[in-house]
């Protein structure tokens, strides 16, 4: 990574958006545009409530909440709900979530990569190797452990990459199409502002238009 791009951090944020859908991505991070649905209204309800500075003991652990994260070397810097600190000190990362822990695999691989960035963050700031973490959710008041997989780690680092490329170009990416639109889109946030059935129509219509105008050159 250049200096350049260390000097520009990724919110750990960015990392779940992208994905989520890298269109969202651009929407949030690079026209800095965030509207609200039942969704984000719930999630920001239960933030708000686990997303306290403070520390305090459960369970026997020492719990720090709303952490500050980053990680100089990938160049990302974020926050964490919670982070539990093992009787060796080890810490192990908690996020939270709205809804069930019984998601579909794709949404729930989202929330899995941003729970491996907060781990590899917590691994360059301690010092301590971070196999695992888990997810809560609120829904179902229950967690999800999920291994810090060597795959996961590479997916961490070239989902960064493609954030910072996207940001660095300045330009939205199409909006998901088939069965990820069908799955993702009536859930979004940015539905409205994203508009994706039209801009894949005038996406198509530019196509054809392109496909049947005349070569000049004939």
């Amino acid at each position: 990574m250049t200096d350049e791009e260390d000097l520009a951090a990724i919110p750990l944020s960015a990392l779940q958006h992208w994905a989520y859908c890298p269109r969202q991505c651009g929407l949030i991070h690079i026209e800095q545009a965030f509207d609200d649905n039942l969704h984000t209204l719930r999630g920001n309800a239960l933030h708000a409530r686990v997303d306290q500075p403070g520390l305090q003991t459960e369970r026997g652990r020492r719990v720090e909440r709303a952490l500050p994260l980053w990680h100089d070397g990938l160049g990302l810097i974020g926050k964490a709900d919670a982070v539990e600190f093992l009787p060796d000190g080890s810490p192990y990362p908690v996020e939270y979530k709205q809804g069930s822990r019984h998601k579909s695999a794709g949404i729930a691989a989202c929330d899995d990569l941003q729970l491996a960035a907060q781990a590899l963050c917590l691994e360059a700031m301690t010092g301590r190797t971070v196999p695992e973490g888990a997810l809560f959710y609120a829904s179902s008041k229950r967690r999800r452990v999920v291994p810090i997989t060597e795959a996961l780690r590479a997916q961490v680092a070239s989902t960064r990459t493609a954030v910072a490329d996207q940001i660095a170009s300045g330009q939205l990416p199409p909006p998901l199409t088939g069965d990820l639109a069908a799955q993702r889109c009536k859930s979004c946030s940015l539905l409205d502002r994203c508009q994706p059935e039209a801009t894949q129509s005038q996406a198509l219509a530019k196509a054809r238009q392109q496909l049947f105008e005349p070569d000049a050159d004939i």
